[in-house]
């Protein structure tokens, strides 16, 4: 390669955009995860017409896991974004991945990864939610 395409590429490369806040808070949440012993199967499956930031598998437990990552607590903390129009989405998706992977059989949970992760921190704050939310409906998961 030449020394102007070197140059070129290398000015690319310094000033192409940081990965997307969300995109660093998975890629965090996920390492979490795994270094609690979770197994990750899928990372933003989309599943009917939603999309599930994490799959996990817990000790036999299908885990879906929902990251929500934030800069600052401004607008509140991170899993306050996890509202009840959410947790339906949620639970749609999530209903949609387990007939798609034929797990309709296996138990489920729902769980948060909250993340603060300051414009200048090298490192976020992560905080697990397990058993964020028992999914809504009639008190049953499939009704």
């Amino acid at each position: 390669m030449r020394v102007e395409a070197w140059a070129r590429l290398w000015a690319w490369l310094r000033h192409r955009p940081p990965p997307r806040l969300g995109a660093r808070g998975e890629a965090a949440a996920a390492r979490y995860l795994r270094r609690q012993g979770y197994t990750i199967v899928a990372r933003q499956a989309r599943a009917g017409f939603g999309e599930l930031d994490l799959v996990a598998v817990d000790r036999g437990v299908v885990v879906f896991v929902e990251v929500k990552t934030r800069r600052s607590d401004q607008a509140g903390h991170p899993a306050e974004a996890v509202d009840l129009r959410k947790q339906r989405r949620l639970a749609r998706a999530a209903l949609a991945f387990l007939r798609q992977h034929r797990l309709l059989e296996h138990p489920v949970r729902f769980d948060v990864v909250a993340i603060a992760w300051p414009a200048r921190a090298r490192r976020p704050v992560i905080e697990h939610i397990p058993h964020a939310f028992e999914p809504p409906g009639q008190g049953q998961f499939l009704g």
